[in-house]
Order: C-alpha cells, then sequence, then structure tokens
C-alpha cells in the first residue's frame, strides 16, 4: 500500500525482453537514489503508480518484471531508456499519511485533454474512461501516475487537477502534454462502497452502470512484448 507522495523520480536504465523458466517477461532497470539495496528481493516499489515486485537490486539501481496485463493496461508499456519515473516504497505502519490510501493498482489509462498556467501552478485536464470517471468527485482523490492529487472539477469524463510548484519540482507530471496517458487509480475507499451499494441494490456481479468493459489483452499486445510468437 502507498499514499501517492512520491519519494523520488528515477530514470529508465534499460528495457529488456528476457526468456525465464517460467516463461518471457519484459524486465525493467531503473537507477534511483532511493536506498533499494536494504529493500528485499520480492518487496514492492511503486513505478508511476505501477506496484510491481523487486527482483533485483543493489546501491542505486533495482529489476522488476512487466507481465502482460501491465503492459497492456498501464503505461509503463510505453517507458524507453531515459524515461523518468515517479517511485514510492510501500507505506509501514506508523507512517504519516500524506496523501490517501493507494494500492498500485492501476485501474485504466486516462488522456491528458488540456493544460493551463495558472501562476506559479499548473492545471490539467484529463479524460477519464467511465470505470474511473464515475468515481470522481470533487475535492475528492485520484491517484495520476501514483502521484495523490485533489479532484478540483468534473465534468462528464474530464476532471481536472491543479499541480503545486512542489509537485511540479518533485514531480514529472508538468512534462506532460495533451494527448499524453497516465496512470489512474481511484479512490480504493469510494469503489468498495460503491460495490456494497450494487450488491445492497441487488446488482449482484453486474456490470454497474457507467462501468464500460476492461480493456483485453490483445494477441498482438501479447506478441509485442515477446509472450507469444
Amino acid at each position: 500500500m502507498f499514499t501517492g507522495i512520491i519519494e523520488a523520480l528515477g530514470v529508465v536504465e534499460s528495457i529488456q525482453r528476457l526468456e525465464l523458466n517460467q516463461g518471457p517477461v519484459v524486465r525493467l532497470v531503473v537507477v534511483t537514489d532511493l536506498p533499494v539495496e536494504s529493500m528485499a528481493i520480492g518487496a514492492s516499489v511503486a513505478v508511476d503508480g505501477v506496484c510491481l515486485t523487486i527482483v533485483e537490486r543493489a546501491v542505486g539501481h533495482f529489476a522488476a518484471d512487466l507481465g502482460p496485463e501491465t503492459l497492456a493496461l498501464t503505461t509503463l508499456g510505453a517507458l524507453e531508456p531515459g524515461s523518468r519515473v515517479h517511485l514510492e516504497r510501500p507505506l509501514k505502519l506508523g507512517d504519516p499519511l500524506g496523501g490517501h490510501l493507494v494500492l498500485g493498482h492501476v485501474d485504466v489509462m486516462g488522456t491528458v485533454v488540456g493544460r493551463r498556467t495558472l501562476g506559479s501552478a499548473l492545471e490539467l485536464e484529463i479524460n477519464a474512461p467511465a470505470q474511473v470517471s464515475r468515481f470522481l468527485a470533487a475535492k475528492g482523490s485520484i491517484a495520476v501516475d501514483g502521484v495523490s492529487l485533489t479532484v478540483n472539477t468534473v465534468v462528464d469524463d474530464v476532471f481536472s487537477v491543479t499541480l503545486i510548484p512542489h509537485t511540479l519540482e518533485a514531480t514529472k507530471l508538468g512534462d506532460r502534454r495533451e494527448g499524453d496517458n497516465v496512470n489512474l487509480e481511484a479512490d480504493m475507499i469510494v469503489k468498495h462502497i460503491d460495490r456494497l451499494v450494487a450488491v445492497q441494490l441487488g446488482g449482484g456481479d453486474r456490470v454497474s452502470a457507467g462501468h464500460t468493459p476492461r480493456r483485453e489483452i490483445s494477441i498482438d499486445t501479447l506478441r509485442r512484448y515477446g509472450f507469444v510468437r
């Protein structure tokens, strides 16, 4: 579990397609100033809001493997050597909860549809697919590329957030331009409440109104990243 308070910006060192005994994987290697050498193999780390498992680590860098679902449903599939990424280590019991509770389980990718300078701050407008937009409310929380932000406005499937100078300095969100994709994770408490209400109203396991089916992992995606020939 994470808080959406970014600890550091890492840099992608390499992206390798490997054949392991368990099958093909895409291995992401990230250079970072975080003391990842003290973290255990198998520990979690959030990369651009995606919870990944550390499979290798040493002073100054770590590696994590990306599966087909992560590549298909998040922006990590578009990373290249030299790309900057947001990094956050898991929350410990007793740590300050500076943002909001984030699982690192990205719901869907959204698209930046507008940006506007507000003095020393920056406003981004993001189009969110229905499976996320239905959970949004003004002054609620949303994780964008792993960054905990406050929702300013919601109009249909478009919401806005304001990036204060500290956020612009500590994250890469200020580099986002119109047309860029971003990872979105809705507030998990809101999602659980929605599920409980749906069950109480007799919704069962049916897809709730306004909730579009998740994007399927296609054979083209599997082939692109070497999972199938």
